[in-house]
């Protein structure tokens, strides 16, 4: 009798062809050099729009933005490494280093300041259309021309250097802007993969949705924002700070609380970083709230003392105290505490409307607070980490706070980008940074009376994304989870 090994192969076997539901290998060049395509299209826009060359060349402008961040959602389906994803962000990056500044023109701000404070005076008391040149301030927007610096003394320094250096000029002004912006960025580079390792979040998922985000590239380099630097110093201190706490290195530990600090003498939300290092210390000493207290103290000793030597070396004064409120002068049409404002200005009057935004404002501040209180309390306890706390805190700050502008969700999106795990909420972050990404058109204006050019500008920018969009899915580009 012959025994027959029993077969391991089904009698039928039935192989069914499907097209790929991931990306093929060329995608992540294809994707990079279309992004750096969607890069130049909205520089040339820009220049152009700014020649006033019409709606064409803003509908151009347009389709650039929208292209970058197709390319970028769907770079996010790919699985480059982290130094890839670098080398991209560079060549992105570099047509933006020589447009016109975009979304915003806040730098023409910062130009009037420095020349404010180079004339002697103090920014933070002295509106550019008392004391800059009246060729600085018909560069200013019209909001901003009598209303004084909001920002800290070392963002005074830099502006009153900078004009010193290139002698009031507004092309070299600018120039110089972007390289302070530059290097926040690099900071930020450095900062963010660290902050993910921290948190076991993949380096290249953090770097994808935090430093190659569409809002990084419009406002920190395109915009020419101060952000770029607070970002970038707060960051960094924070990353420095709790390296040094496993072993208690005191040194390093006070070099990145003083970096913290440095960040917040640019603006001032960056001390949020010190609650969450302050708290992160009381935790490696044993926890409790004796020892939380005591690390609070220490790090508002710190803010205090790097605050008065930073105003003291750049002779800046302490002006900058009374201005804080500067930038709730304006009503922000994106912040949710000014939206009951609105209706009930809309139904019973402005002077209606105006008190409701103030007690708006006044419970957004309390939820804040309340809201702060909660996650310090969580991170204590050990039930989120420093990172994800951050995180959770510059959220609140930014959804509760009286202003909200778009650059204003980088504070939010980069340390949530290094500690959120692949899921529901990174998606939706990821998503709302591209939505804020084309909410406002790349060039900064009033557009009210050009409403019809806007509209026609969006359908042109549509349309040419529409296609290109159209050539990717051919060239099997898929959007599928990879």
């Amino acid at each position: 009798m012959t025994i027959r090994p029993e077969s391991t192969v089904s009698p039928v076997q039935t192989v069914t062809y499907r097209w790929p539901t991931a990306v093929t290998t060329d995608t992540p060049e294809l994707l990079r050099w279309t992004g750096f395509g969607g890069a130049l299209l909205l520089t040339a826009g820009a220049w152009a729009v700014s020649a006033r060359a019409g709606g064409l060349a803003l509908g151009v402008a347009i389709a650039g933005a929208g292209l970058v961040v197709l390319t970028w959602t769907l770079l996010g389906r790919t699985r480059p490494d982290a130094q890839w994803l670098r080398r991209t962000l560079a060549w992105w990056c570099g047509p933006l280093l020589v447009a016109p500044p975009l979304f915003s023109g806040d730098v023409f701000s910062y130009l009037a300041q420095g020349e404010v404070a180079a004339n002697g005076l103090d920014p933070n008391v002295v509106s550019p259309a008392v004391g800059a040149s009246a060729e600085a301030v018909a560069r200013v927007g019209v909001y901003w021309r009598e209303t004084p610096s909001p920002y800290g003394p070392l963002f005074t320094t830099v502006e009153r250097s900078i004009t010193q250096v290139t002698g009031g000029d507004p092309v070299a002004g600018i120039v110089a802007y972007r390289l302070v912006a530059v290097l926040g960025l690099l900071l930020v580079v450095w900062a963010v993969p660290k902050l993910a390792a921290m948190t076991g979040v993949q380096e290249r998922t953090a770097l994808w949705l935090g430093v190659m985000n569409p809002l990084v590239l419009w406002h920190l380099i395109g915009g020419v924002h101060n952000d770029a630097l607070m970002l970038g110093l707060m960051l960094s201190g924070t990353v420095i700070a709790l390296h040094a706490l496993p072993e208690l290195k005191w040194w390093p530990y006070t070099a990145g609380v003083v970096l913290i600090g440095l960040g917040a003498q640019v603006k001032l939300p960056a001390l949020v970083a010190l609650a969450v290092v302050g708290t992160a210390l009381a935790r490696r000493l044993g926890g409790g709230w004796v020892r939380f207290v005591a690390a609070g103290l220490g790090m508002v000793a710190a803010a205090v003392v790097v605050s008065v030597v930073t105003s003291l070396a750049g002779m800046s004064g302490f002006g900058w105290v009374q201005a804080l409120g500067t930038p709730s002068k304006v009503n922000s049409w994106m912040a949710p505490t000014n939206w009951p404002g609105y209706l009930a200005g809309a139904v019973f009057g402005p002077e209606s409307g105006q008190a409701m935004i103030s007690s708006a404002r006044i419970a957004g501040l309390v939820l804040i607070l309340c809201g702060v209180a909660v996650v310090i309390d969580r991170q204590l306890r050990g039930r989120v980490s420093e990172v994800t706390a951050l995180g959770m805190m510059m959220s609140l700050i930014v959804v509760l706070g009286p202003v909200i502008q778009p650059w204003y969700l980088l504070w939010a999106v980069l340390p949530l980008a290094a500690s959120l795990p692949v899921g529901k909420w990174r998606t939706r972050v990821a998503v709302l940074a591209g939505i804020f990404a084309l909410l406002v058109p790349p060039l900064a204006g009033n557009f009210a009376g050009r409403v019809p050019e806007l509209i026609g500008a969006y359908v042109l920018g549509i349309a040419l994304v529409g296609g290109a969009y159209l050539v990717l899915r051919r060239a099997r580009v898929s959007v599928a989870q990879a």
